[in-house]
């Protein structure tokens, strides 16, 4: 057992990592894990100082905060620099920074654009200049979402980033792959963080059996949940892996329109037995 845990820990040591979006919420908790499993450095990127230092303090002396607005080229070549400088290379990139306004079908074009630019831009400017400084065998996750594989009415801008961070996922892992690089996405469901917070004025209870009506494994998932899965993909353990989506989603996307139930039952809850 000690062997185990302590073989888990290891996985990912000697690593250097930057993780984009990673002084808060999915990002933090991701960079959390990656501590937990001996990465040697952790960057977490982001335009909050204040909230990525409290992160930090937490996860250790692996981790330091780079403050930078990812919508700026010459802000992420700075930091791209100040991350290699440290050990010479980055193993591990994580593109999981992103905004969410989104109006659906009513989205001006600045919406549009200012949340694209975020979402699939700023990542694929990221893979682009973190490529030169990986080794043969560094790993690429790109943070997409079940919403990019289904429909949902009253959005559009955030679903359209996360299928369009899928398919650059594909390509890019394609062009990387002579360098030893490999380029997957890991797609979360709904995951308790700050938004369903607001959701369900704080109660994780609520939030869990709200989830349960679309989730077969019955809740929300965990930030943590989500963290762990992104360790597989960048260890070892999964080398053989590269272009391919992983869903840490509880089944989310095993049910189609009916929910999992058959046509029988939804004719008796539609009749109210």
């Amino acid at each position: 057992m000690n062997q185990t845990m302590n073989h888990e820990h290891r996985r990912l040591a000697g690593k250097v990592v930057l993780v984009t979006g990673g002084t808060q919420g999915l990002g933090a908790d991701i960079a959390r894990e990656l501590a937990a499993a001996g990465a040697a450095k952790i960057f977490l990127v982001g335009r909050d100082r204040a909230a990525g230092e409290q992160v930090a303090t937490a996860i250790g002396s692996a981790a330091s905060v780079i403050e930078a607005d990812i919508t700026e080229d010459a802000a992420i070549d700075r930091c791209v620099e100040q991350a290699a400088a440290h050990a010479g290379r980055i193993d591990v990139l994580v593109n999981c920074a992103a905004v969410y306004d989104d109006a659906g079908l009513a989205s001006t074009r600045e919406q549009w654009l200012a949340t694209l630019n975020v979402n699939l831009v700023s990542a694929a400017i990221f893979t682009q200049k973190v490529a030169p400084h990986m080794p043969r065998g560094g790993v690429v996750i790109n943070m997409a979402s079940i919403g990019g594989k289904f429909g949902v009415a009253g959005r559009a801008i955030y679903p359209a980033s996360k299928a369009a961070l899928i398919q650059i996922t594909k390509n890019f892992a394609v062009s990387l792959a002579p360098a030893g690089i490999r380029v997957l996405s890991v797609s979360p469901s709904w995951t308790w963080s700050p938004m369903l917070g607001r959701m369900s004025h704080g109660s994780q209870e609520v939030a869990d059996n709200v989830g349960a009506i679309v989730h077969p494994l019955g809740r929300v998932g965990r930030g943590e949940e989500v963290g762990r899965a992104v360790v597989f993909a960048v260890s070892d353990e999964a080398s053989w892996m590269t272009g391919t989506d992983l869903a840490v989603d509880g089944g989310f996307s095993c049910l189609g329109p009916d929910q999992g139930m058959s046509a029988g039952r939804w004719f008796e809850r539609a009749a109210g037995q």
